[in-house]
């Protein structure tokens, strides 16, 4: 079945190669099938994509064998939408149901497969009630569930060139959206106020959705990177910090940009000067056969090196792409190798003083012969508006 498929966001050729390429995965580890209850992993296989995912009312189930098609069992609620995709095995109930909630048909749709994977490691989730989860365990009593997310990971780790087009176009709508920040901000303005202004911006640029926005200002820093807005009114000498991921066509960019409010202070300066040298220091290291923490070493070498601690929250970029987090990510124990094709963000933090930090974000594409920014590069100097 080739050609393009209703739903349009991929041909379904994509589909056929993300299927072809996990299943010759699972047949090498053993696996008869593969089973995955979320979002992400759904959108993946099948192109299924939908906002409902919001609703926590009803479960939704992928079964991928290791020969043939995708199947899946949704509520029938789902079902126009599904038949847009490429899966045409469907199977459905009437969801929320008050005994069945879609485990007998899950069980029958597992049961001929003696060895399925699922993801059961970080990162993963079990989308659905753990009582329906052990129900259909006792219904398929055979059925023997092993960790599939390396698997997973490993599939997904490296976009497709159709994949990688996608998050350059939603990186270039970010950059241009902060390109307008001159416009966007000022004095006395609040940070409720400036969060929305930027929210527009993205999505006048032609993002889909900003389902990710935080950030924080303060007098040459900020006490956190994930607060939503609030009424503080932005005043000359802070330094104020967006954080965004928007989507087109499900993928995300997720990089972030600090201003400062009418001048900065030289500590700032030389804080933002440093985060600036530390994701220089870590292009130079990325490359097909670096580690995940070759990155975060180079990282942290040069903020150490200027002086600064603190800054190190558990990890310096992770993997981007359906997700607005992916695995892997940038840490000292993470051995991930980097492989052309791998999308990343790079994201050193540093403490400016004790409650005051500075953090910086860019978004990276890794190719055969080195790396290419899907941001348009933070200038070195603070910029200031």
């Amino acid at each position: 079945m080739t050609g393009q498929a209703p739903l349009a966001d991929f041909p379904v050729s994509e589909f056929e190669a993300r299927t072809e390429a996990v299943q010759r995965l699972m047949r090498e580890q053993g696996l008869d099938a593969l089973f995955c209850t979320t979002d992400a992993e759904m959108r993946y296989f099948t192109g299924f994509r939908t906002l409902f995912w919001q609703s926590p009312t009803r479960p939704w189930f992928l079964v991928l064998p290791a020969d043939g098609a995708p199947m899946v069992v949704i509520p029938e609620i789902g079902a126009a939408l599904m038949r847009r995709t490429w899966v045409r095995d469907i199977r459905t109930w009437a969801s929320p149901h008050p005994d069945d909630d879609g485990v007998s048909l899950l069980a029958d749709a597992l049961r001929p497969f003696p060895v399925v994977g699922m993801p059961m490691g970080r990162e993963s989730a079990l989308r659905m009630p753990l009582v329906d989860f052990n129900r259909m365990r006792a219904a398929c009593p055979g059925l023997e569930l092993r960790d599939a997310s390396a698997l997973i990971q490993r599939l997904r780790e490296v976009k497709s060139p159709a994949e990688i087009e996608k998050l350059a176009e939603i990186c270039a709508i970010g950059s241009r959206a902060f390109g307008a920040a001159g416009r966007l901000f000022h004095e006395d303005q609040t940070l409720a106020e400036a969060f929305r202004a930027f929210k527009i911006e993205l999505l006048q640029q032609g993002a889909d959705d900003v389902p990710y926005l935080v950030g924080g200002a303060g007098p040459g820093g900020y006490a956190d990177v994930i607060s939503p807005p609030d009424g503080q009114r932005l005043a000359k000498g802070d330094v104020l910090l967006l954080d965004t991921g928007a989507t087109l066509d499900g993928y995300f960019c997720d990089f972030d940009r600090n201003f400062g409010i009418g001048q900065v202070s030289d500590t700032a300066q030389r804080a933002h000067r440093t985060l600036f040298a530390a994701v220089e220091a870590a292009l130079r290291v990325t490359r097909p056969g670096a580690r995940c923490s070759d990155l975060f070493q180079a990282m942290s070498g040069v903020i150490e090196g200027a002086g600064y601690g603190g800054g190190d929250v558990g990890r310096f970029g992770h993997g981007l792409g359906l997700q607005l987090t992916e695995a892997p990510s940038l840490t000292r124990f993470d051995q991930t190798e980097l492989r052309a094709g791998m999308v990343l963000t790079l994201e050193p933090g540093l403490e400016i003083s004790a409650g005051k930090t500075l953090v910086h974000e860019e978004n990276i594409v890794i190719e055969e012969d080195g790396v290419r920014l899907l941001t348009e590069r933070t200038p070195p100097e603070l910029p200031v508006i």
